[in-house]
């Protein structure tokens, strides 16, 4: 309770005096009032970055200060259930999720439906962390468990579906997933392939998928 406190109060000082005293506390997991689920504190801080408890920059400060008493990126979690770095990159804390990269985070755990950092990343389409996990040769037709979708297939999916006011760099990222040698013709769970996903007005769209479809 107290560590959760201080967390999303983003008390720096009360903090590190924690951690200090109890230095296990870094990798102890715990819930808040709206999610009984347990999980890790680095994933907490992106919660309150998402939350709007404190800003990005702050968030990382508090992630640095928790790896400084030992916080573990990859604690054991089951897939379906998010990794530190899958939380940063579905919750759009892009600068979190490029320390958790740095710091040697697992990058092909499955979160949240099956969907690893490099799906959720494209789905929300932040291209700078895409750019980064393409970096270190994933596998970059992996599917996702409940879906059956690849990641270039998500960052389309971003782009039709999701909220017009969170839609960000979804095409960059695409052409991110092509350039390390996405297959758009892969279907996903449905039957539906990337390009069949896109609107026919979209032509930018359309010429970046159709060539290869």
């Amino acid at each position: 309770m107290q560590i959760r406190n201080l967390v999303f109060s983003a008390d720096l000082k009360a903090l590190r005096e924690a951690l200090q005293a109890n230095p296990e506390c870094a990798n102890e997991e715990f819930s808040l009032p709206d999610n009984p689920g347990l999980a890790h504190p680095l994933h907490r801080i992106c919660d309150g970055v998402s939350g709007g408890f404190f800003p990005e920059t702050t968030g990382l400060v508090l992630a640095k200060l928790f790896f400084e008493f030992g916080a573990r990126l990859d604690t054991q979690r089951e897939a379906g259930q998010d990794s530190p770095l899958t939380a940063a990159c579905s919750l759009r804390c892009d600068q979190l999720a490029l320390e958790y990269i740095k710091q040697g985070a697992r990058i092909d755990h499955p979160g949240v439906h099956g969907g690893t950092a490099l799906h959720w990343a494209a789905w929300c389409g932040r291209d700078v962390v895409v750019e980064q996990l393409v970096k270190l040769q994933p596998n970059i037709n992996q599917l996702c468990i409940d879906f059956k979708s690849t990641p270039l297939l998500w960052a389309v999916h971003g782009h039709c579906v999701g909220a017009k006011e969170k839609q960000h760099h979804q095409f960059r990222c695409a052409q991110l997933l092509l350039a390390q040698g996405a297959d758009p013709t892969i279907p996903n769970i449905e039957g539906y392939r990337p390009a069949e996903l896109i609107a026919k007005e979209e032509t930018a769209w359309l010429a970046l998928l159709q060539p290869l479809h």
